[in-house]
């Protein structure tokens, strides 16, 4: 197993370096949300290397109210989790505080955040995620109702820069986020547009940190290692970071955040060897075992992890092939004593992006969506949150 961060030397914070609500965090990071990826296991493994908060999947919040098995389990922390922190996503006021009660009536939740930043056309097209902050009105009345339904426990937003570059509604959301009383707001610098290709636009973080003067503002996109963080931090001043596709089979980036933003990144970063990386590997399949309670069904899962893991490493590509059919943990074992964990860290191989990056492309919105800002009656009365749906993403 790799040195995880409480075997790593690190500084000593004297004062939280992020403060959310009555949350104080050491280091200023923040793990974002991702569909089939931020379950219990993968947040567990996370917290084994660094420290920071650890949101759960986007969770849609009528299967939430409607206590769907699937959404249930998503809601589930493991003991160690200390801060439990979850996101909802939803369309509806109404709904969404339902939600957030729930939570909070049931001690289920230390932080709550919301989703106004999925680009996905399946959310998009009912007008949530990234299309929901153009109707400003709902967008207001969704996160107030949120904020007041939550009460002591602090509710955060995040949110991309807009639907596209024609319809950009970051700094008005924003203000109006920060109006109703949230206690962060985090902005991915894209567009729903622009999926997740090109470069993020960190200039928007920055614009945004100057439009806002209570709450945090949090910086997403492009943050493929630690020294990309303290990068954006020194360039947007934005008070912490949070970090999605970057740690795509590499939770030990989390080890290198805390390390960096403490100021041992120098010495304290981790260069794992391919034994190391097999360890790790394992280690989260069995944690996925015991998330599913379901050995056949943390092996299906863990496949879809197997190129990010080995990512530059010389891995052949039928062990590549063998490892993302396995079917039991006595197998994955079998696979991996097969590699030489001798082998190095390959560097710059298994640094920078990861994860699909899509395409530009028009974003599926609602009928008649752009036409004003303003919800009109039927369009109140056509959203749906996609009944059925456990995780919005």
């Amino acid at each position: 197993m790799i040195p995880s961060a409480a075997t790593t030397p690190a500084g000593t914070a004297t004062t939280p370096a992020l403060r959310i609500g009555p949350l104080e965090l050491d280091v200023p990071v923040i793990l974002a949300p991702m569909a089939g990826i931020t379950n219990t296991a993968f947040r567990r493994l996370c917290r084994e290397f660094g420290a920071g908060l650890y949101v759960s999947e986007m969770i849609t919040s009528r299967a939430l109210v409607e206590r769907t098995p699937g959404s249930m389990r998503l809601i589930n922390h493991h003991e160690s989790e200390s801060t439990r922190s979850i996101q909802l996503y939803g369309v509806d006021p109404k709904t969404v505080a339902e939600a957030v009660t729930m939570l909070v009536a049931e001690d289920r939740a230390d932080h709550i955040d919301l989703n106004f930043g999925c680009p996905v056309p399946k959310v998009t097209r009912k007008g949530g995620g990234a299309a929901l902050p153009w109707k400003l009105g709902l967008f207001r009345q969704i996160v107030e109702a949120a904020v007041k339904a939550a009460g002591p426990i602090p509710l955060t937003i995040k949110m991309r820069k807009g639907i596209d570059s024609d319809h950009l509604t970051y700094l008005e959301a924003g203000k109006a986020a920060e109006g109703a009383g949230v206690a962060a707001i985090a902005l991915h610098a894209r567009t729903a547009a622009e999926f997740y290709s090109g470069q993020a636009d960190w200039s928007a973080i920055e614009k945004l940190k100057n439009a806002i003067s209570g709450p945090p503002v949090l910086g997403n996109g492009d943050i493929w290692s630690a020294e990309d963080a303290l990068r954006m931090v020194g360039e947007t001043g934005c008070d912490g970071v949070v970090v999605g596709r970057g740690c795509l089979g590499r939770p030990w980036l989390f080890g290198d955040l805390a390390a960096a933003f403490r100021g041992d990144l120098e010495t304290a970063k981790i260069q794992p060897d391919l034994g190391q990386v097999a360890a790790t590997f394992y280690r989260h399949a069995e944690l996925l075992t015991e998330f599913f309670d379901s050995e056949e069904r943390a092996c299906r899962d863990v496949r879809k992890h197997v190129a990010w893991y080995f990512k530059g490493y010389p891995v052949g590509g039928d062990l590549r092939a063998s490892l993302a059919t396995v079917g039991t943990l006595a197998q994955l074992e079998e696979l991996l004593a097969t590699l030489d964990g001798t082998l190095p860290y390959p560097g710059e191989g298994a640094e920078g992006p990861r994860g699909r990056a899509g395409t530009p492309k028009r974003t599926a919105l609602p009928e008649h969506w752009l036409d004003s800002q303003e919800l009109a009656g039927a369009e109140r009365a056509n959203l749906t949150e996609g009944e059925g749906d456990t995780s919005g993403g």
